[in-house]
């Protein structure tokens, strides 16, 4: 390894990044095959037309009724087979199990020698297992078949081999291959007395699952935003036949209704949103209040006390709202049994300052767990600051005032921007348990909207739209925001 005498960094001589390439190839290649596992059009496991051609192989994998949803009369007329089925599912595990083990080896090859070596086990065996798992795919497609075919439905069943199956199949060779490759690369190297990585690598690693979840929660679903430009009904197909365009896009400027609706429930989304953002200094009051106690134990037990109901489901938050404050709740039972007054009045029904109510259970909710990030900006805050002002006679307010709140006002601005950014995104499991046919024109925030035309009516096409017109309005936002704060501030977050 020769190094730059001038800047002092390492460089790779060019014979040793050719060696690096079959390293890249397979790791590609089995990042790719991780990936596909999610796609439907790459499906391998969908060897009858009667499954859904939106089942991705993770789909077919783990979710029997996905995949089962057309077969109820082809399933009690035994033109297909359950068992059958289960072998598909079985199959398709078994290939996902593969490709975890190609995962694992192909992280293992960002170590030193011993570690390559050693790791490369793994995707040598899962190739082995994918490819397994593909012939077992096979074998469901001719299991199949021969159902259909001697119940005269191969019209009905539509037995098939999808082209994702040999797409996979060039995978696990492709894998294979490398991996042999790799392997013969590192035969002759001296290994290491133990395994080991680079920090930076095993960093990564580490981090690896969330940028995985991320993609998986995140960016995955974006390529359902496709279902806005067909006109599609739950469980057909994406054709031609139904291609519309943009008609879905106009029904939300062009449809009365539609129009109405949309203004009514973005006006409850920013109303309840707004108050978020004009209470959002509430979670840095409480942290300040917290770390201005004397007592340790007792900050400690508030502080539980108060982020618990962050775990605590909105389903089980509705259920104790619904014992103090509903007709026959402890509050009219107290007002009618020790006050000896009438009290018929259901707070949770009535629709009267419900913004308000939500805004007052959101908050009781979500501010310990959200003022935790201050109390650990508390912490880093230099205690130098504190006894030099203390010496020169500051008392505690001063401190606050002075130290404390300019020192967690950065962190308090990224949180305000990336609340505005998300001023459309209240999230609707809240406000979907809350509601009632006496609130529903003022509780119903965009989110509930859209689970409700979605999920409710069926019209997912007309869903789809409202929710891509909400992320692009939030992408405006958050980039407008951060334009105003690199202006004003002189600092952004993007």
């Amino acid at each position: 390894m020769q190094v730059d005498l001038a800047s002092g960094k390492k460089i790779r001589p060019r014979e040793n990044v050719g060696k690096l390439i079959p390293y890249w190839i397979h790791r590609f290649v089995i990042l790719l095959s991780g990936l596909m596992i999610f796609f439907s059009p790459v499906n391998p496991g969908r060897v009858s037309g009667m499954i859904n051609e939106n089942a991705s192989l993770f789909t077919t994998a783990v979710s029997y009724g996905t995949i089962t949803n057309t077969m109820a009369r082809a399933l009690k007329k035994e033109w297909i087979l359950e068992s059958d089925i289960r072998f598909l599912m079985l199959a398709c595990a078994v290939t996902i199990l593969g490709i975890l083990l190609c995962a694992v080896g192909g992280c293992m090859s960002a170590g030193n020698n011993k570690m390559k070596k050693t790791g490369v086990i793994f995707p040598l065996a899962g190739s082995l297992v994918m490819l397994g798992g593909l012939q077992m795919i096979r074998g469901a497609y001719g299991r199949i078949y021969s159902v259909a075919e001697a119940a005269g439905k191969l019209d009905t069943i539509k037995p098939m081999l999808p082209g994702g199956l040999t797409v996979f199949y060039v995978a696990a060779a492709l894998i294979f291959v490398t991996s042999l490759v790799v392997l013969a690369m590192n035969l002759r190297k001296p290994l290491e007395k133990k395994m080991e990585m680079d920090e930076k690598y095993r960093l990564f690693l580490m981090f690896l699952p969330v940028l995985l979840l991320t993609f998986v929660f995140a960016y995955l679903p974006i390529y359902g935003w496709r279902f806005a430009f067909f006109d599609y009904q739950s469980g057909d197909a994406l054709t031609r036949d139904n291609y519309v365009g943009f008609y879905w896009f106009s029904i939300l400027v062009e449809n009365e209704a539609t129009r109405a609706d949309i203004g009514r429930v973005l006006t409850n989304t920013l109303a309840m949103s707004g108050l978020g953002i004009l209470t959002s200094w509430l979670p840095i009051a409480f942290a300040v209040l917290l770390a201005e106690l004397r007592s340790t134990k007792f900050q400690r037990v508030v502080q539980t006390l108060t982020t618990i109901p962050n775990f605590i489901s909105w389903v089980l938050v509705y259920a104790i709202a619904l014992a103090i404050f509903s007709t026959d709740g402890f509050v009219n039972s107290f007002i009618r049994n020790v006050l000896g007054r009438p009290a018929a009045t259901d707070y949770l029904a009535n629709a009267d300052h419900i913004w308000l109510k939500m805004l007052l259970w959101g908050t009781w909710k979500g501010v310990g767990w959200s003022a935790i990030i201050y109390i650990a900006g508390i912490a880093g805050i230099d205690q130098q600051l504190y006894e030099a002002a203390r010496v020169d006679g500051a008392n505690r307010f001063h401190c606050i005032w002075h130290i404390t709140i300019p020192g967690l006002l950065p962190t308090y601005m990224v949180m305000l921007l990336m609340s505005i950014a998300g001023i459309l995104s209240n999230g609707m499991e809240q406000y979907l348990v809350f509601q009632n046919p006496l609130n529903t024109g003022t509780i119903e925030v965009l989110d509930l909207y859209v689970y409700q035309i979605g999920i409710g009516k069926g019209q997912i096409p007309l869903s789809t739209v409202v929710g891509i017109t909400k992320s692009l309005v939030g992408v405006v936002l958050l980039f407008g925001a951060n334009g105003i704060s690199k202006a004003i501030r002189g600092e952004s977050i993007i």
